[in-house]
């Protein structure tokens, strides 16, 4: 099973330190060694991002830092997990190296072979 683990944690404003760096380096490379890791990525300041949003006919766009934000998505990854409870574990493990934060853990819907 596939699911998408969506990473959010307050906004510091510092890249991470060569030693964060190093740390999760060594866990996504264990996580794709056993194939539990599918695709991971971080996500850039959100001064650097925007926001799209249509509400009926009207489309805003709202240029970052989005301060109003508690916490922002700081990245995602699509993990290959035996189980729910699998998926928990391994951000369990991923939160143990990039600290304080939330995953959101949603099951990714794949579609039955085609015959």
């Amino acid at each position: 099973m596939r699911f998408l683990s969506i990473y959010t944690s307050v906004e510091t404003g510092r890249p991470p330190s060569a030693e964060e760096m190093s740390q999760m380096g060594a866990l996504i490379e264990k996580f794709m060694k056993t194939g539990e890791l599918v695709a991971t990525e971080g996500c850039l300041p959100t001064a650097l991002g925007v926001r799209v949003r249509k509400d009926g006919s009207k489309v805003t766009v709202k240029d970052g830092p989005f301060t109003e934000s508690k916490e922002v998505v700081g990245g995602f990854a699509i993990l290959e997990a035996r189980s729910k409870a699998h998926a928990i574990e391994l951000a369990k493990e991923f939160l143990e190296v990039a600290g304080d934060g939330e995953c959101e853990i949603r099951q990714i819907y794949q579609a039955p072979p085609q015959r």
